[in-house]
């Protein structure tokens, strides 16, 4: 968790509607791609939890298969995903189970054979807000997260293995982070996983496969966000760890501190933590490049259907946006310009998202309407420029990330509160940031709208972005914006911010099933809502 950064929480940048069950997902079959030695020819998916009950909804299905043919979180083209496996000859299918107890609810098993006929058996979870960690492979429990680049040896167990493989990459001039065996019994078929600092150069793939207990190799690439860049003149790992040590926080009053020391903002703070996570990991930040193009999706996925509307996959949604716009500038108009503007914007979002199209997770997909419907809002009517919008997502990711630290953004895992109540804290915080407010006064506004939204839960209707989750984005945005006017007012709160995400997690892990991200309860099984299911079937 220390490693999540900005294009962790304002992030992924990509393709709707689910950060979880899509980009994901979508992570999972890119990383079982990569583990293969020939592209692949025939796969087959079984979906478990939440996975399964929500799979064509999300656009599970389709981001899988996109996966596993290389595609980006971000590529349009995942929309299309089974017609472009058709062009290149690669046959799938899909089996849900349910009922099955897994670790994770986002779980799913890829059976893949690659065109040379090899076969590889892995099982991957899609851990919220677009991560996701490889849990097995062929029956061997590993942990592989992509956030490194990674190292993985298929092998016998037997002595001197690991110091042959560590020599090899040692003799590549890499630093290894971490090195880990899995192995079934002692003397078995195992795999080391390593994960590195920086790219692997072919020759290392070459030198660890000369030894005779080496079956293969393969390297799995770290996710590059956009902007990263080696840096040449990076400090050396000891320098790098003791400047992170000292910008680090893990919980708010941690984040006060490190703003009081720094005699900063909450902005202020988690850009010197950026700074110091980049130096670390041997790369120069260019954190204003990232959120000049973040702010530019999501002013697109804000404004285009305000234009044209655009009809979700479902078929729930679809011109809402132009519609509340329209009622605005009649006498049914009840609310004022800055929030009226703000819930346009969300609902628009929503319609970009559950249409597939390309949107900011914020801290998910499910809630990606929030942040950019106040944002933009403030922008509009407010006359805030592009240093105070940067400065507002900083502040938004600062506490979007202490939620994903200490409790989760996932649906799956907390209902969603876990989303968009993360996203109406955020940008509650970003909003009192943007204002010129203090940082107790920032965390309290988060605080405000966790606790105004907690206990929510998470039931989309037929397993799909759209009812009630679009309203829900548009009324989390008005949420945001007068807990954000409270804290502004100098009104503290008895239980302070870090109670109160310890409490909204404790809420959602009660919450039963049925109430995360099934599409089992709730709104989801209403008359009326499984009447229009039985009837889409």
């Amino acid at each position: 968790m220390e490693t999540l950064g900005l294009t962790d929480i304002i992030g992924p940048i990509m393709v709707g509607p689910s950060s979880s069950h899509t980009a994901g997902a979508l992570r999972i079959a890119r990383m079982a791609k990569s583990l293969l030695a020939a592209p692949p020819a025939q796969a087959t998916f079984t979906l478990y939890g939440s996975f399964a009950c929500t799979q064509s909804g999300h656009g599970t299905d389709k981001a899988l298969v996109a996966g596993l043919l290389g595609m980006a979180p971000d590529d349009l083209g995942i929309r299309d995903s089974f017609e472009r496996a058709c062009e290149v000859g690669l046959e799938f299918s899909f089996a849900c189970d349910p009922s099955k107890p897994v670790e994770h609810p986002n779980t799913v098993d890829l059976h893949v054979v690659d065109q040379r006929g090899d076969s590889l058996e892995v099982r991957g979870a899609s851990i919220g807000g677009g991560a996701a960690v490889i849990k097995r492979i062929d029956g061997i429990e590993v942990n592989i997260t992509g956030e490194h680049t990674s190292l993985v040896v298929r092998q016998r167990d037997e002595a001197g293995v690991l110091a042959h493989i560590a020599g090899c990459v040692s003799e590549c001039d890499v630093n290894i982070g971490t090195a880990r065996m899995f192995r079934t019994r002692r003397g078995s078929g195992a795999y080391t996983v390593l994960e590195v600092d920086g790219a692997l150069p072919p020759a290392v793939k070459e030198c660890i496969e000369r030894h005779p207990a080496v079956y293969d190799v393969r390297i799995v690439a770290a996710d590059s966000p956009a902007g990263e860049l080696v840096d040449p003149y990076s400090p050396s790992a000891e320098e790098a760890e003791l400047r992170f040590s000292t910008c680090e926080f893990t919980t708010g009053n941690e984040l006060l501190a490190r703003c009081e020391e720094q005699g900063g903002s909450l902005s202020d703070a988690f850009l010197a933590r950026e700074e110091a996570l980049a130096a670390r990991g041997g790369h120069r930040c260019d954190a204003q490049a990232y959120l000049d193009r973040t702010l530019g999706v999501m002013r697109a996925s804000a404004t285009g259907p305000l234009r044209e509307p655009v009809l979700s996959m479902g078929g729930l949604i679809g011109g809402e946006a132009r519609a509340v716009r329209r009622s605005r500038t009649q006498e049914t108009s009840v609310v004022d310009e800055l929030t009226g503007c703000a819930m346009e914007y969300a609902l628009a979002v929503l319609e970009t998202n559950a249409s597939m199209g390309r949107i900011v997770a914020a801290p998910t997909a499910g809630s990606s309407g929030v942040v950019p419907g106040v944002l933009l809002a403030l922008e509009e009517q407010r006359g805030y420029d592009a240093d105070t919008l940067r400065r507002g997502l900083l502040a938004a990711a600062a506490v979007g990330y202490l939620i994903a630290r200490n409790a989760t953004v996932s649906g799956a895992e907390g209902g969603c509160q876990a989303e968009v109540g993360s996203a109406a804290a955020m940008a509650a915080t970003a909003t009192v940031e943007m204002a010129g407010g203090t940082p107790n006064q920032a965390l309290a506004a988060a605080g405000n709208a966790l606790c105004a939204l907690m206990g929510l839960v998470c039931d989309p209707v037929g397993g799909l972005v759209e009812v009630p989750c679009q309203k829900r984005n548009a009324t989390a945005a008005a949420t945001a914006l007068v807990s954000a006017q409270i804290a502004l007012a100098g009104i503290g709160n008895l239980v302070d911010f870090d109670e109160t995400v310890s409490t909204m997690d404790a809420v959602g892990r009660s919450l039963p099933f049925e109430l995360r991200e099934s599409a089992l309860g709730g709104i989801a099984a209403s008359p009326s809502a499984c009447a229009w299911c039985e009837g889409r079937a």
